[in-house]
């Protein structure tokens, strides 16, 4: 890390090459370098587009766990608790978090096509080899394992070569690419609950893994990095420098807070919680429960965009706090009074509002925290401190999913625990996030 003092001075002189980390309410051509100058506009979005469609096939796929949850619970695995099967949903996270710090570095050291072309590879065979699936231990190993392996292995090159492309937009590029997922939690539950019906569940995964083997074609062969790889040998303090940077780690503390019970237990859980709220109101044959992961999703399409978008006026970790905190906010207010709603209509009225309002904060914040990270990092760091973080926070993901589930039951106010936690959770990591920004910079009406 250059001491500030010496970053004062180059910055002073005019340095091309010294890009400040923290001084973001400062006019662009004084805060820090923009390594994709010399490349067109146009190569610059089709990278985003290239990411764009590599999160909506891979992450959009990870965040519709909760429809697959939903009907292996009433199909192949109708045996074991939805606690134990969402087992597999959280090995995905965690095998997705977990390879950050190995798939960071080696963006860093070799540029993205490589880690691509491999991601894309195992993805599309770990959605082949599920539809082979027939028990627990298998969709483990392949949806569980594979699966979230291949996801980390085109998302992380994918969003670390979008931050290298910008600096002055960087939020509002990363929250565009940002958007694929929810694009595709928007239209894989749809999807997916249909074909399930109408062609069978095998037919489905095929069908969905050929959609996904274009889009990832696509994705390998528009996305590149700013930065030339650095083929430089495996230094330790190359993570553990990182440590020494109190801004990165509260970032990271908050980070964990938030993802072990918040950003992802709703996505997993919604489905089942409105089907147990339907019980005990109306006939299953109601379709509502199926689409309502889709209007979650819906929520994180517009939170992925307009948060990142005003981030770039008004600076990224002044609109990444309110995200994370409303977030848990909007747990308590809106999804824990949804169990003491006796009619039906307003029932489905508070439930659409949480799904939507949950989904725009909590994308806000996904989409975001990447743009923080870059924002104290220097450019060469960015892929290794990204994947660094959603190692770290792989371990407390995993837990949060089977956690939530052991709070959780079968009647109308079972869910009552699953939900308090989940909220404050959210609301205690928010506040290491709002300690992080004050860290960045101490002043309170700056952007930063």
């Amino acid at each position: 890390m250059i001491p500030l003092v010496k970053l004062a001075h180059a910055q002073h002189r005019g340095h091309p090459d010294i890009e400040s980390p923290v001084s973001s309410h400062l006019p662009l051509p004084e805060k820090q370098k923009q390594p994709a100058l010399e490349i067109p506009t146009w190569r610059r979005w089709l990278v985003v587009l290239g990411a764009f469609l590599a999160l909506f096939c891979t992450f959009g796929q990870l965040s519709s766990f909760g429809t697959y949850l939903s009907w292996y619970t009433h199909n192949q695995l109708s045996s074991y608790s939805p606690s134990t099967i969402s087992w597999i949903g959280s090995l995905q996270l965690w095998v997705f978090f977990f390879s950050g710090a190995v798939v960071g570095r080696c963006f860093d050291r070799y540029g993205p096509r490589p880690l691509l072309i491999t991601g894309a590879s195992i993805y599309v065979l770990s959605m082949m080899m599920i539809s082979l699936c027939k028990s627990y231990y298998q969709y483990l190993l392949v949806q569980g394992i594979l699966f979230g392996f291949g996801v980390g292995l085109m998302f992380y090159p994918s969003i670390s070569s979008v931050a290298t492309h910008f600096s002055e937009y960087r939020a509002t590029a990363l929250g565009v690419a940002a958007a694929g997922s929810s694009t595709g939690g928007i239209i894989f539950p749809i999807v997916l609950h249909r074909l399930f019906v109408q062609v069978g569940f095998p037919n489905t995964v095929r069908i969905s893994g050929f959609l996904c083997f274009l889009c990832c074609g696509i994705s390998v062969l528009s996305i590149t990095s700013a930065c030339p790889p650095s083929p430089t040998r495996f230094k330790l303090k190359d993570y553990t420098s990182c440590f020494k940077d109190s801004r990165y780690l509260l970032l990271l503390i908050g980070s964990a807070l938030i993802s072990f019970a918040g950003l992802y237990i709703p996505f997993f859980y919604i489905i089942d919680f409105v089907q147990e709220q339907a019980d005990h109101a109306r006939s299953r044959e109601d379709s509502f429960p199926a689409y309502i992961l889709a209007i979650m999703n819906v929520g994180g399409l517009v939170g992925r965009i307009v948060p990142a978008v005003l981030s770039d006026r008004v600076g990224r970790f002044n609109v990444l706090f309110p995200c994370a905190l409303l977030s848990g906010v909007s747990c308590m207010v809106l999804w824990l009074p949804i169990s003491f709603v006796s009619t039906p209509g307003g029932r489905i009225a508070l439930e659409v509002t949480f799904a939507l309002s949950f989904g725009f904060f909590s994308g806000g914040f996904i989409a975001l925290i990447n743009a923080c990270i870059a924002e104290i990092s220097q450019t060469e760091e960015v892929g290794s401190r990204i994947g660094l973080l959603y190692c770290l926070i792989s371990f407390p993901s995993m837990a949060g999913g089977p956690v939530a589930g052991r709070l959780s039951g079968n009647t109308s106010h079972a869910y009552i625990g699953m939900i308090l936690f989940t909220g404050a959770t959210l609301i205690a990591g928010s506040l290491f996030v709002l300690w992080t920004r004050f860290r960045v910079e101490s002043r309170l009406l700056v952007r930063v």
